[in-house]
């Protein structure tokens, strides 16, 4: 299935006829504001990438895990997942019937890799699922990427107890969570319980770093997994730039502590601004992104559009999502609001 996704600006510019360095692209949930890139040694573009100790700590640290692996973005194991769990699976492997447990709306790319790996795909939204076959796969996005929905870690326990119980497979994709307290992540509740370890939590590490393009991110799970993880992404997977600038940046506390400061700043400038334009609409908001619920969301989109402003039209039509920008932009966005409202 073809599957739209914000950051397509070439496309979109193509399509409506504007240049793209007059468009506002506002599509994405990336951080407006990127950690500053370090001085990369020379040594680093010349050999091989190696993962370090040093950048493994910081992770372990950074995100509370006792077992972590750095990744290609977590695109890339969402992508491996269902063939490594196939593998692993010895129930799969002898022929049952393979199903798996995803929110109706979210990431997409979830359910892309299980439809296409053959799986029986059932949705849920507002409840977890507490009626699972036996030996399936549970996705939970946590925050919900675009409704900003969020379970607590007590709904979470209670599901990892039921996926236990079924053999399944547990995966939590946490690719906004760093906007949140460290209390908010399950990654500190992964333990090897009565033998059950098939719990992995994806840590996307360029939203909140605002540095998407260097394409890394972090799986947090088990030690069985980690090594599996470990295994099926070979040895020069991940660029060593994006390993330097990642070990720096984990380490960087200080850097993070403004970073939300700033980021929940402008997330409630920005949602006051789009509140005093788009006033029958409902907004649902946290520290990298804003959806927006309109009954015209397609009509208000093409709009923008036309306008240059490019953000994200939701799959399901009824809402739009917008990413941050910075203060220099907000005067923009402004004057475009108040063209088409």
């Amino acid at each position: 299935m073809a599957i739209i996704h914000g950051g397509q600006l070439s496309k979109v510019a193509k399509q409506f006829g504007i240049p793209e360095q007059e468009w506002l692209d506002l599509s994405t949930g990336i951080a407006p504001f990127s950690y500053a890139i370090p001085t990369i040694p020379e040594k680093i573009w010349q050999d091989l990438p190696t993962i370090s100790p040093n950048l493994i700590t910081a992770a372990q640290q950074y995100y509370q895990a006792e077992f972590c692996w750095p990744v290609a973005g977590s695109q890339q194991l969402i992508e491996k997942l269902p063939s490594l769990w196939n593998d692993k699976n010895s129930a799969i492997k002898a022929g049952e019937a393979k199903h798996a447990y995803l929110p109706k709306v979210g990431y997409k790319e979830h359910q892309r890799a299980w439809s296409l790996a053959g799986y029986q795909l059932h949705f849920y939204q507002e409840f977890l699922p507490n009626n699972i076959e036996k030996n399936s796969v549970v996705i939970v996005i946590n925050p919900n990427n675009p409704l900003t929905d969020t379970f607590s870690i007590q709904q979470l326990t209670q599901l990892k107890k039921h996926c236990q119980q079924q053999q399944a497979l547990l995966i939590i994709d946490e690719a906004f969570a760093d906007i949140f307290t460290p209390e908010f992540s399950f990654v500190p509740h992964i333990t090897n319980d009565n033998g059950y370890d098939d719990l992995i939590v994806l840590r996307s590490f360029g939203k909140f770093f605002g540095l998407a393009g260097i394409r890394i991110g972090f799986a947090c799970t088990t030690e069985i997994w980690r090594d599996i993880i470990k295994e099926s992404i070979g040895p020069w997977s991940i660029n060593g730039p994006a390993l330097f600038i990642a070990e720096q940046a984990l380490q960087d506390t200080q850097w993070q502590v403004a970073q939300n400061e700033r980021l929940n700043q402008q997330s409630e400038a920005m949602q006051l601004l789009l509140k005093s334009y788009l006033l029958n609409a409902r907004i649902e908001a946290n520290a990298l992104f804003i959806t927006v619920f309109l009954d015209n969301a397609p009509d208000i989109y093409e709009k923008l559009c036309r306008q240059a402003l490019y953000v994200r039209l939701t799959d399901e039509g009824n809402a739009l999502r917008f990413g941050l920008t910075d203060m220099l932009n907000m005067q923009r966005l402004d004057e475009t609001l108040a063209t088409i409202t």
